[in-house]
Order: structure tokens, then sequence, then C-alpha cells
């Protein structure tokens, strides 16, 4: 598997704050167990992106971003 290359800034739509969070998810019906998407989060976002994963059961992790 090779490292994914991530931008440093918030994933949320219209944001450009550089990402304090990286949120690791996947969704069971496309993705293998093991696979993991990555959204970043600054600290505004971080919470209304989590809750919309977590919602369809898709967020596994939440770590800092250290870019």
């Amino acid at each position: 598997m090779t490292d994914e290359v991530l931008p440093s800034n918030c994933s949320a739509r219209g944001c450009g704050q550089p990402a304090q969070w990286a949120l690791r998810w996947n969704n069971p019906k496309i993705h293998t167990p093991d696979r993991r998407k990555t959204w970043l989060a600054c600290d505004q976002h971080k919470e209304s992106l989590s809750d919309f994963l977590a919602l369809r059961s898709f967020l596994r992790e939440v770590e800092p971003f250290t870019g």
C-alpha cells in the first residue's frame, strides 16, 4: 500500500483553514475493512464532519493531523 498524499486544508466545503484533524473512514459497502479514506478538518469543522461520517457508520478514527 502506498502512502496517500494529502492536502493540508480542511475538507469542509468552502473552508480553506489549515487542517488540525484527520478523520479516517470507510464505507463498508464498497471498501474492505482495512481500507481508510481521509477527510481533514480544522477545529471548527471537526465535529460536523465527524458527525456526518458517524451518522452513516463510516467514521473509524479521528487523529491529530501533523501534515
